[in-house]
């Protein structure tokens, strides 16, 4: 694995990004906030979000995309959520932060503490340049992780304003009774990966919706381009309460 890179105080992408965040602003809290910011997140040459919730002995993962061809660490969310959480020192840190607190954390002050099988797994298997975590108590526990794959030129203060959006925008969800990792699609989406998450096969989706068997597929990739999976296995591990 490469070595990981420091921060720089500077980028000319800088500018570019900010033009992306009023519009995130006006969609806090809506399907709509998902295109504006990932087109954010790609000017800040981010490889992957990965948006995890918490509770005591318990995790949700409510985002998580790739932005590079092949994407990386697909098995992540899943592996994550079966327990390995429990082994995250930022888990621990985060369960023990006061409401309001919003904090900072780096790869390389989080690496000292994890054994060497949690180093593999979703580090140097995946070959993660850098990470930054931002961990964030408001209505929800939130640890928000930005992940490089090559040279991270983005400003920290650039950063801290992605995260703080993310946390303003699942702040700003409507309470809802179904998994928290769909509510980032459309309504037809959403009605899709319910019906997969029920057992239901294309044909009987489509049915029950009154669309054919070919746009329920059409919906159901558009559904795991968002939430950065492949298949219906990654989809009920992210979607698992």
């Amino acid at each position: 694995m490469s070595s990981f890179m420091e921060d720089t105080d500077h980028s000319p992408a800088d500018g570019n990004s900010l033009a992306h965040v009023s519009q995130c602003l006006g969609t806090l809290g809506k399907p709509a906030f998902l295109e504006p910011f990932f087109d954010l997140l790609r000017s800040m040459t981010i490889a992957q979000i990965m948006v995890f919730s918490y509770s005591e002995n318990h995790a949700q993962c409510l985002l998580s995309r790739n932005f590079i061809e092949g994407g990386i660490g697909k098995r992540l969310a899943a592996d994550y959520l079966d327990d390995w959480f429990l082994q995250d020192p930022l888990y621990t840190r985060i369960m023990a932060l006061d409401e309001g607190r919003f904090e900072t954390c780096r790869l390389k002050d989080v690496l000292p503490d994890v054994s060497d099988e949690y180093r593999r797994r979703f580090f140097a298997d995946p070959d993660i340049e850098d990470k930054t975590t931002f961990l964030a108590v408001g209505r929800h526990r939130l640890a928000i992780s930005f992940y490089w794959q090559e040279r991270c030129d983005t400003s920290p203060e650039l950063r801290n304003i992605a995260a703080r959006l993310v946390q303003l925008h699942f702040d700003a969800l409507a309470p809802s009774s179904e998994p928290p990792a769909l509510q980032v699609l459309s309504a037809r989406e959403r009605e899709i990966c319910l019906g997969m998450l029920a057992g239901k096969k294309a044909e009987l989706i489509g049915h029950e919706l009154g669309i054919k068997p070919t746009s329920v597929a059409t919906y159901r990739q558009r559904a795991y381009e968002k939430l950065g999976i492949n298949s219906r296995g990654e989809l009920f591990a992210i979607c698992r309460d």
